[in-house]
């Protein structure tokens, strides 16, 4: 049986081979594109027609379709902080603003979390004349911290 790592490899590099984008991998397994592509990367685990529907795009084994209904380690990067400059910015965007978004959070809702299991994430571009902007949305249920 394939890793989910050497799954995530043989989708990509199928993905590169037939020129597809994670939106079109998307509208074939029928999800978003960011709930799609986190599937691929190990993040989140497919249905069996989902894989299914991937495989048949792809043309990758059925053992990729296997990898990706495990239940994947989530969250799980190699490092503490990331070195991957992108992945970096996000730890940073968090390290400069996550006491500002917690501060509004319990201001606005009181003391609790955001949930990332009942959570959607939307990634868009907008143009700009200045340099094209990176649009992420995350929308997250709010779970208030109970007392016993």
């Amino acid at each position: 049986m394939l890793t989910r790592t050497e799954a995530m490899e043989q989708i990509l590099a199928a993905k590169q081979q037939k020129g597809l984008t994670f939106a079109q991998i998307a509208q074939a397994v029928e999800r978003s594109k960011e709930w799609t592509t986190a599937a691929i990367m190990g993040q989140a685990t497919m249905s069996e027609q989902e894989a299914h529907a991937l495989i048949a795009l792809l043309g990758v084994s059925t053992e990729v379709a296997e990898a990706l209904q495990m239940i994947p380690m989530k969250g799980s990067l190699d490092q503490t902080v990331p070195t991957d400059p992108l992945i970096y910015r996000f730890h940073e965007i968090t390290q400069i603003y996550g006491t500002t978004i917690k501060a509004l959070v319990h201001e606005m809702f009181g003391d609790g979390i955001m949930s990332a299991i009942d959570f959607e994430l939307d990634v868009q571009r907008k143009e700009d004349p200045k340099g094209d902007r990176v649009v992420v949305t995350m929308n997250g249920k709010f779970l208030p911290y109970r007392k016993w």
